[in-house]
């Protein structure tokens, strides 16, 4: 345990001094205006009388519904006071629906809450999330979790500083976005596992040359194709500069030529027909769906898909990290945690909330998620990965982390990013604009927030 948790503070580079993050309830800011706990918090749930927990989650595939299911019902047996009513979103149906429930008369008391400045930063500002630091406090959440997993869903009493101030969330898993290979198809191809980046070019080219779909690509809800611009802009862009942007912070640059490089990369994949037939007008789920059946040689995606893939292909598919940008080197590529669990302001029982919430992110709860597939924020390394596909993801996991090669996804950068860089990469992939057009739009969402 001692070593996963040494890896994962290894983040802190990248999501803690990044950030110039302090740890929640410590001496950073305190959302003064942010609604807590009003009196003692209560942590022996068996005492609170009878509560129904409205809960929206976005766990909808088949691994991560298992083990919330799992959960769920080990809770509501352990507490038989307290009913879980769950309601079960799309990520893409939970970011549009959220944001209205959270006004609504009967808004949910538990949401995972995308951590992003447009979805939790704006609901911190708003009043609209729970301070969870009294329960941090009370359930040794500050020791369960280490600090640098703590950042991402902490924010600054006006939503603005991202990293810093007082903890609104809790996450269950960790992510890693990598290079997903039907390694049957490798085989027939007569195609070695790419170790570098120009043995990964040479395999593309080889395998359009016999008539495979070199990449699976899904981008009709737009954000899939950020993940892929992630990867390559790890190829070329330090791992300090992807940060910068990232996290919104002051200094950095799109306009470089190294993004250019990276944006260039992609164009040069749709020019050279590696990506699926029609992709920019495919949904996500039916474009790795189609992987599962045999469409497809790559997909470029995150460690969520594990479970479903491995349940399809079983040791016919592989996950590797991308390679490093030079030789000897570490790779750098898009991870970080999944969609934090927070308690809304009227949530009729807070304490109960906070009681399910910390059932969720116990070390018991870590063996749930681990069991079905699905990759543990923490205490990975205590954790017997279920086969082999899943020991791909938890080794790649635990090496990016500790070498300091996860970068921040790109849209977590201001409250805007997510879709201008959705919108900007699906008109780059339809060469609508050029890579220099698509930089300076980046640039302008990116500078616009940061001159502020």
């Amino acid at each position: 345990m001692t070593r996963t948790r040494t890896s994962l503070v290894a983040l802190t580079v990248g999501a803690g001094l990044a950030l110039g993050a302090c740890a929640p309830g410590g001496s950073g800011a305190k959302n003064d205006a942010s609604p807590t706990p009003s009196g003692a918090v209560k942590t022996d749930a068996a005492s609170l009388g009878d509560v129904t927990l409205t809960v929206w989650d976005q766990e909808v595939r088949g691994g991560q519904a298992k083990q919330i299911e799992t959960l769920n019902a080990e809770f509501q047996k352990k507490y038989p006071n307290i009913k879980i009513k769950r309601v079960s979103r799309s990520f893409d149906d939970l970011v549009k629906t959220l944001r209205l429930a959270l006004t609504g008369a009967d808004a949910p008391d538990v949401v995972q809450a995308n951590n992003t400045r447009s979805q939790m930063g704006e609901f911190v500002k708003a009043g609209q999330l729970v301070n969870l630091d009294p329960y941090a406090a009370a359930y040794g959440w500050d020791k369960r979790y280490p600090q640098s997993v703590r950042n991402v869903a902490s924010y600054s009493p006006d939503g603005k500083t991202f990293g810093s101030g007082s903890l609104f969330g809790m996450p269950q898993v960790g992510e890693v976005v990598g290079i997903f290979s039907n390694d049957a198809k490798l085989k027939t191809l007569g195609i070695n596992p790419p170790k570098t980046w120009a043995e990964f070019d040479a395999a593309l080219a080889t395998a359009k040359s016999k008539g495979e779909v070199p990449l699976v690509l899904g981008n009709l809800e737009k954000w899939p194709a950020g993940h892929v611009f992630g990867v390559v802009q790890g190829r070329f862009t330090k791992a300090d500069d992807i940060r910068k942007l990232g996290f919104g912070q002051t200094g950095g640059n799109w306009v470089t030529p190294e993004n250019t490089k990276a944006a260039q990369t992609l164009v040069d994949w749709v020019d050279k027909g590696y990506f699926s037939s029609g992709f920019n007008g495919q949904d996500y789920d039916p474009a790795w769906q189609g992987f599962t059946k045999g469409k497809g040689v790559f997909l470029i995606a995150g460690s969520w898909l594990q479970a479903d893939l491995s349940a399809a292909m079983k040791t016919d598919v592989k996950f590797s990290l991308p390679p490093a940008p030079e030789a000897g080197g570490a790779a750098v590529t898009t991870g970080g945690t999944g969609l934090p669990f927070a308690i809304t302001n009227k949530a009729k029982n807070k304490d109960a909330a906070a009681a399910y919430i910390n059932y969720l992110t116990t070390p018991d709860a870590m063996k749930v998620l681990a069991d079905n597939g699905n990759l543990p924020v923490v205490e990975t390394a205590a954790q017997k990965a279920p086969d082999a596909l899943a020991t791909d993801v938890f080794s790649a996991f635990g090496a990016v982390s500790s070498d300091n090669g996860l970068v921040p996804y790109l849209d977590w950068a201001t409250p805007t990013m997510g879709d201008t860089l959705g919108a900007t990469l699906q008109d780059l992939l339809a060469k609508k604009v050029t890579p220099e057009k698509a930089l300076e739009a980046l640039q302008k969402d990116y500078g616009d927030f940061t001159a502020k």
